[in-house]
C-alpha cells in the first residue's frame, strides 16, 4: 500500500482526522498556511489540520470525527495518523455505504478502512449521492403514502437495497408498490 508522508498525504486522499484540542499545537512550528486559510502542523506521526472547511478538499475527501456541534465554516482543529490517509480516485469503486436505521445516521467510508467486510461499493461521487439521498428517505415521510407498508419497515428495506446494488431509487421504490 502507497505510504503517505507530508509530501503527498494532499494528493487524491480520503481521510477521517479525529477532533483535538488547541492545545495539541501549541508547541508546534505552522509548516503551511493555504490559501484558503487552513493551517498545517505537522509531526513524525501525521498532521495536524486547522481549518473552517472540511469534507471535499481539493482533490482529496477529508472528514472530521469526533465534534458533536461541528460545521463548515467554523474552524475546527484534526488529527490524522499518515497512516490514516488512504488512496482515492474519481472512477475506482472505493467506498461503501454505513447506515444506522436506528439513529437515522449514514455515511460513507473508504474500503480499506477498518470497518470493511466485503460491502457492496461505489466510487465517490455515487456514494456521496447515495448518501444524501437515504437522509433525504430520513427526513422527508411524504413518499411513504403512496405505500402500503408500514413506514420504518419499508425505509429500511428500500435503503438496504439501496446501498447493496447498482440500482436507482426510483426502480427500488417501484419493487415495493
Amino acid at each position: 500500500m502507497k505510504r503517505y508522508t507530508r509530501e503527498n498525504f494532499f494528493k487524491h486522499t480520503y481521510c477521517e482526522f479525529e477532533t483535538v484540542t488547541q492545545t495539541a499545537v501549541v508547541d508546534l512550528k505552522l509548516y503551511y498556511h493555504s490559501k484558503s486559510d487552513s493551517q498545517y502542523y505537522y509531526t513524525d506521526q501525521g498532521v495536524y489540520r486547522y481549518a473552517n472547511h472540511w469534507g471535499r478538499v481539493a482533490n482529496c475527501r477529508w472528514r472530521l470525527l469526533g465534534s458533536e456541534e461541528f460545521k463548515n465554516q467554523k474552524y475546527h482543529l484534526g488529527f490524522a495518523k499518515w497512516t490514516d490517509f488512504l488512496p482515492m480516485n474519481d472512477t475506482d469503486k472505493l467506498f461503501f455505504i454505513v447506515v444506522d436505521i436506528a439513529t437515522k445516521k449514514v455515511n460513507f467510508q473508504h474500503k480499506l478502512s477498518r470497518e470493511y467486510s466485503n460491502e457492496f461499493l461505489f466510487t465517490a461521487l455515487n456514494a456521496k449521492k447515495r448518501v444524501k439521498h437515504i437522509r433525504g428517505l430520513f427526513k422527508n415521510d411524504k413518499w411513504v403514502n403512496y405505500f402500503e407498508k408500514d413506514a420504518d419497515e419499508l425505509r429500511a428495506l428500500i435503503i438496504t437495497d439501496y446501498i447493496t446494488s447498482n440500482k436507482n431509487l426510483q426502480e427500488i421504490k417501484r419493487k415495493y408498490r
